[in-house]
């Protein structure tokens, strides 16, 4: 979830990491830091600061320090305090390190260290590789490569670091191990990064390292070893739509990125389905062959994605007819897992670099599924290149903490999938046809429920002064309410939680009354007089309830509830639809309190560790 950028060039170096950290801000972070080392006079200089990158990019001017060579980081603290002592880089004499991931075994190496002399300046577990490094230099005997080559065999965990040495100021080793890192190409200048698009100003020509691989880049070539042996990687063309860094007419990431759900879906669905049926050969060919053997399907997602995946199960087992088990990534590895023959393994993740949804599909080859599917947002993911086949969201960069358009568009993959398994378990060409015509309609369907937005506005007032609240559904929109009361708690820090409608009297109604606001989902389906019975528990303990119901329920308002009419829809596309007013509701609640919308406290957009 931290950001890494390195330059070589002939220039000056220090504005491209800072631009490149700040196309890295929305994957979250606490603190920000850099190095620089000046070829001409081997000064090396590190800038720090805790905060936002523009503080950082204050010091350095400030600071007026120049390189032509540089690491930059931004940290989310895992190991200790955000705080200057424990922004990155870190340093150890002239060896400096930025580092992604978590090092498992640094406190065992960190006492032999202490042992051999060496002094500790801050909590973080990257301070040890730094440590390490330099003690395998000492003597300048060994090259900086071959330094970063014996301390990353000491290494349990996860990382991707960059390194460079005052004494060798023409080269950046890098290393990656459970954490993304790309080698950008450009002329008579290279850079390192853990995302493209923190490189986008200056190449379109990529490198990506694959797991284990160590890299040498200097100013003109690269190199790259995996183990001891040098190994060529493909370069990639990768173009970066800044388009989507933008908030161009609205005030928020997030709104932008609610309001962009119907071209999205619709880019989505583009060259998926046809006008009666969904087009299998979208997922690849080695697709066919594992889907002509699937009887069960596995899910395993986190968080917004692991909601998606529990509407999945509901789609899977009611029109697929196959048996889903949904499973939290990071706790899936940790339990005794009993493979069903012939089960599909499904991974669902915005970014494909969550840390807990690659392990879990590590853990997982070398269990005995038939094969393994990536529903991602991020071509060029490990998620991606690490399963058997993939189909992709096309949600464009997600830029907003709280996931919007990426969840919906996990949903539209999703259910193309089933549709897709269900055809070789009993569904009929009509029943797909229809199911296809009414997936065609999403888009339209989502731009007539972004109508509600000022209405929604209007409401979110109500929720100036509360601090707790509760969301309700059936069925398979329990999971809807589940992710309403996520985007709640996560952008607002209202104390949100869902339960299935029908749990009220097992407990949950004795939170009710006057200053606990109750919201439900009430779709018009065989279970709509079920929740009324519900939302009748609710009124006659004085809740307050706010109600986004079906228009066609024609359910009306009164003292104890506010009723939102949401447009009709297909019954298929309810869960998707419905998640769209909750998500307003959450923005603008957020913005009533005053809240950092696109970058909640304490949260990052792409969890790259434990």
């Amino acid at each position: 979830m931290c950001g890494i950028v390195g330059a070589i060039a002939e220039r000056e170096v220090s504005g491209i990491l800072l631009e490149g950290l700040k196309r890295l801000e929305y994957r979250g972070y606490d603190s920000a830091g850099l190095a620089l080392i000046n070829r001409t006079n081997g000064q090396i200089n590190h800038i720090k600061a805790v905060g936002k990158v523009q503080k950082l990019i204050d010091a350095a001017k400030k600071s007026k320090a120049k390189g032509t060579l540089g690491i930059a980081h931004t940290r989310w603290a895992t190991h200790g305090k955000p705080t200057v002592a424990n922004a990155h880089p870190h340093k150890s004499d002239d060896v400096a390190v930025v580092h992604n991931g978590i090092i498992e075994n640094y406190e065992v190496l960190r006492d032999k260290l202490i042992k051999a002399g060496y002094s500790f300046k801050t909590e973080t577990d990257t301070e040890t590789i730094a440590h390490l490094i330099h003690q395998a230099r000492k003597g300048g005997k060994v090259s900086l490569l071959d330094a970063v080559k014996r301390t990353i065999k000491l290494l349990h965990g996860a990382y991707g670091i960059c390194v460079i040495d005052n004494a060798q100021p023409d080269q950046i080793i890098a290393a990656r191990s459970g954490s993304p890192l790309v080698i950008g190409i450009g002329i008579g200048e290279n850079f390192i990064a853990s995302d493209p698009l923190a490189l986008g100003q200056v190449t379109d020509r990529y490198v990506y390292l694959e797991e284990g691989d160590i890299a040498k880049v200097t100013l003109n070539s690269y190199e790259i070893w995996h183990g001891d042996k040098k190994v060529r990687r493909k370069v990639t063309l990768v173009h970066n739509n800044m388009a989507d860094a933008e908030k161009g007419e609205f005030k928020h990431f997030m709104l932008k990125e609610i309001f962009e759900q119907p071209k999205v879906i619709k880019d989505t669905l583009d060259g998926r389905i046809s006008a009666t049926r969904v087009l299998e050969e979208a997922f690849g060919i080695k697709a066919k062959g594992i889907f002509d053997k699937t009887r069960v399907v596995q899910i395993v997602a986190c968080g917004t994605s692991f909601h998606a995946g529990m509407v999945a199960k509901y789609w899977l087992e009611s029109i697929a007819r196959l048996p889903c088990q949904v499973d939290i990534a990071s706790d899936y590895r940790y339990r005794d897992i009993i493979v069903q023959p012939d089960t599909l393994f499904v991974t669902v993740s915005q970014s494909g670099e969550t840390a807990d949804t690659l392990a879990a599909l590590r853990y997982a080859k070398k269990e005995k599924y038939i094969g393994s599917l990536a529903i991602c947002n991020v071509a060029t993911s490990s998620l991606v290149r690490e399963s058997d086949f993939c189909l992709l969201t096309m949600a464009g960069q997600e830029i907003g903490v709280a996931s919007t358009k990426a969840f919906t568009t996990q949903l539209a993959v999703l259910l193309i999938l089933t549709i897709v398994l269900a055809r070789r378990n009993g569904l009929k060409p009509e029943q797909e046809a229809k199911l296809v015509r009414d997936l065609s309609k999403l888009p339209r369907s989502i731009e007539n429920t972004l109508k509600l937005d000022a209405q929604i506005e209007k409401t979110s007032k109500q929720f100036a002064n509360k601090f707790h609240s509760l969301f309700l559904g059936r069925g398979i929109h329990y999971p809807i309410a589940k992710e309403g009361a996520l985007k709640l708690k996560e952008i607002s820090y209202i104390h949100a939680e869902a339960y299935p409608a029908g749990e009220l009297k097992h407990g949950p109604l004795a939170l009710v009354d006057s200053n606990m606001p109750v919201i439900a989902v009430a779709p018009n389906n065989d279970l709509l007089g079920k929740l009324k019975a519900n939302l009748s528990e609710v009124s006659a303990r004085g809740g307050r309830l706010y109600v986004f119901a079906d228009e066609s329920i024609k359910l009306q308002s009164d003292k104890n509830v506010q009723v939102i009419n949401v447009p009709h829809c297909p019954e298929i596309l309810d869960p998707i639809v419905f998640t769209i007013p909750l998500q307003l509701l959450s923005y603008h609640v957020a913005i009533t309190k005053g809240t950092d919308v696109d970058h909640p406290r304490n949260l990052a957009k792409s969890v790259t560790v434990e």
